[in-house]
């Protein structure tokens, strides 16, 4: 029933699409027959309407993966450039927790590991709604920070790296990821915060080792420790069904990309704050002088873009 759903709002959307152009078409002949210029803005006006209509519509048909329509799990590696990576790592878990409110998508922190000094090493986020994973399956890569570091008492120019990973969320009805618990070897651990001082006198934080595969996923997000472990539950889960699909269909790079280090050569954006402000995606060559904006989630037409750009590869 939610697969007849899909295909019905799909089939509702280019009627109602062929439905506006028809009458597009009708009042442009009035108009022509009749010498009646008044109505052009009118037509300027449903004709933009009618065009950004057909961008979206273009792209959800890029959106039709088995996976795509599923909550994403979105994890931030940090790369090279030390404390100014982990503040990096910092900076993008804000630019994607920023882009789900401002979309209205619900968000949820499932775990964050601090850098030595600031920032995060790594963070973990579950971003939910409509292609969820869809959309920020663009996102997957190495996002590269250039700008005056704020770590350096001589105020010297930094590059910085973090690795973006995006993997589609289980869900209940996903018999293909079972989980023993002869499987599983779970430890738990303090917590630790920022500059790795020791938050917590009780062993909250989790760790999960799943044998036959030797994945290890860690949660120190929550004081619960039962909370820790059900949202390390979760990524595991999660990379266990990339891992099956990986060995199905042999490439990687259809659920998560392929796996590069996070350093010189291998960016898919680069986010410039000095000595200018621009923030360019070299796979599509989509920029936007804005980089405040972009760091505050508007990220929209860096993922339309790429969207747009499989239409011709896919």
């Amino acid at each position: 029933m939610q697969e007849l759903g899909k295909l019905q709002q799909s089939v509702e959307l280019w009627h109602g699409l062929q439905a506006q152009v028809a009458d597009l078409l009708e009042l442009t002949s009035l108009a022509i027959e009749s010498d009646d210029d008044s109505v052009e803005g009118e037509l300027t006006a449903e004709t933009a309407a009618a065009a950004a209509s057909l961008a979206k519509a273009e792209m959800e048909l890029t959106l039709s993966g088995p996976y795509d329509d599923r909550p994403a799990i979105l994890t931030i590696h940090s790369g090279a450039g030390g404390t100014d990576s982990h503040d990096w790592v910092e900076m993008l878990t804000g630019m994607y927790s920023n882009w789900a409110t401002v979309s209205n998508r619900p968000v949820q922190v499932l775990n964050t590991a601090y850098g030595d000094e600031a920032g995060l090493r790594t963070s973990t986020l579950e971003i939910g709604g409509q292609h969820a994973f869809g959309y920020l399956n663009a996102e997957v890569g190495v996002h590269r920070l250039v700008r005056i570091s704020p770590f350096d008492p001589a105020r010297r120019r930094q590059t910085s790296f973090a690795r973006v990973e995006v993997l589609p969320a289980v869900v209940d009805d996903d018999a293909e990821v079972e989980l023993r618990a002869d499987d599983l070897k779970m430890d738990f651990f303090r917590s630790s915060g920022p500059g790795g001082q020791n938050v917590q006198k009780v062993a909250s934080a989790v760790r999960l080792t799943h044998a036959p595969t030797g994945i290890v996923v860690s949660c120190q997000t929550e004081r619960s420790q039962h909370q820790n472990r059900d949202y390390a539950m979760r990524i595991l889960r999660a990379k266990l069904l990339a891992l099956r699909e990986e060995e199905r269909a042999q490439e990687l790079s259809a659920l998560r990309g392929e796996r590069v280090s996070a350093e010189w050569g291998n960016q898919i954006r680069s986010y410039v704050l000095h000595p200018y402000k621009s923030v360019k995606d070299h796979r599509t060559d989509y920029q936007m002088g804005n980089a405040d904006a972009v760091l505050g989630g508007d990220i929209d037409g860096f993922i339309e873009a790429w969207l747009v750009s499989r239409l011709g590869t896919d």
